[in-house]
């Protein structure tokens, strides 16, 4: 840690595999005796297909995640899903709509143009790079020309970097009169047939500043990233601008009760699942290949859960003693889902702070929140799910 006032950890794969019992020696000495190897996206597109990989080793992305976790591409996938379900009969106004309006600019500037104007002259629209991390290169308008400007600006020869517009969710829930978003933690094993798993211990992220929409400019009002929160003058990390996932939930449960909390667990289980869905048939499946991805939602103030985006390297930093423990404990029960020592009998609903939340193509019934043995995708979940197709 850095200091007092401000800890921070970098989490480590060793540090965890270390816990596990599991040997570890340097990469240039170890050879092919390993079982799990943490490497970066650029070792994927760059080394991945100039190995063969013997029935036990275990890489941590798929080849092509990209489909899911970059912002161009995940509205890609929404769009062509929802076309479908629109397509099939199914009113996807209300049963398939957990992403805002959205537009890749430049590609689709004359289509966002046209559906900018329908809206009124007040809306408020967010743009960020496709590529993007830690609140990087966001901003927000209300004025076509402020696009127009950035077009000009981010112009490099012929072809501007590509950004994603979205219609802004002008009417978050607040806690304390902030703004949250929610990083949920979820373990994919296997596309097809589709294995995923999700953690009960993600965490809430709050903005800096009291919620406004008086100012656009704000960053520190408008967005939830630690790295923006830390550009702050007056930012102490001992604060709390993080709750736990258990902890958001009870509170919700405080002021809402119980059967809004538990309809909002399956709202949020939906969205999970068929962000999944809309990609499953697209990446590339390898037994070899597993992913942990960290799903980004803001809830609005009717308890509706919004997807973001989805994470292929969730930070591993820790900004607290908490936060390590936390992200920790994620990597440590990943493992264990992973089942490098083969110890585990293939039916377990749960598996340390993991529970299963689609075994096979179909969604599992039994998930309780962490420690507390209460609902966390509830059994009402699979009267909703089980009509889902897979």
């Amino acid at each position: 840690m850095s200091s007092a006032k401000e800890p921070r950890t970098q989490l480590t794969i060793p540090t965890i595999t270390t816990s596990q019992s599991t040997p570890q020696t340097p990469r240039e000495q170890r050879g092919d005796d390993w079982q799990f190897f943490w490497v970066t996206r650029e070792w994927m597109t760059t080394c991945y297909d100039k190995h063969k990989f013997s029935e036990k080793q275990l890489i941590c992305h798929f080849r092509n995640d990209f489909e899911l976790t970059r912002k161009d591409f995940l509205i890609k996938n929404y769009k062509k899903a929802r076309k479908a379900k629109e397509k099939s009969g199914v009113d996807v106004a209300s049963e398939f709509n957990f992403i805002p309006s959205s537009y890749v600019l430049p590609a689709e500037y004359h289509l966002f143009v046209e559906e900018f104007r329908k809206y009124p002259t007040d809306t408020i629209w967010i743009m960020k790079p496709v590529a993007g991390a830690q609140g990087k290169g966001i901003f927000l308008f209300r004025k076509l020309k402020h696009v127009q400007e950035w077009k000009k600006k981010d112009s490099s020869g012929s072809e501007a970097l590509p950004y994603v517009v979205q219609s802004y969710i002008h009417n978050p829930y607040l806690v304390g009169g902030k703004k949250f978003d929610v990083r949920i933690y979820v373990l994919v094993t296997s596309f097809r047939p589709m294995n995923a798993w999700v953690h009960r211990e993600g965490f809430a992220r709050f903005s800096h500043s009291r919620y406004s929409t008086d100012s656009v400019d704000d960053a520190f009002v408008h967005l939830t990233n630690v790295a923006v929160a830390k550009t702050a003058a007056d930012y102490d990390p001992e604060r709390g601008l993080k709750w736990s996932l258990p902890k958001l939930m009870r509170f919700f449960k405080s002021m809402h009760g119980h059967s809004k909390v538990s309809k909002l667990m399956n709202d949020l289980a939906k969205v999970i699942i068929e962000s999944l869905r809309s990609v499953q048939n697209l990446i590339i499946q390898d037994t070899h290949c597993f992913e942990l991805y960290g799903y980004d939602i803001l809830f609005d103030e009717n308890l509706k859960p919004w997807l973001l985006e989805v994470n292929a390297s969730p930070s591993l930093t820790a900004s607290s003693q908490e936060d390590f423990e936390l992200k920790y404990r994620v990597l440590n029960h990943m493992i264990d889902v992973l089942d490098i020592d083969k110890k585990l009998l293939g039916n377990e609903n749960e598996v340390g702070g993991f529970d299963i939340l689609v075994r096979n193509n179909k969604p599992v019934e039994i998930c309780k929140v962490a420690r507390h043995n209460q609902p966390f995708f509830t059994p009402q979940l699979n009267l909703r799910l089980g009509k889902l197709v897979f």
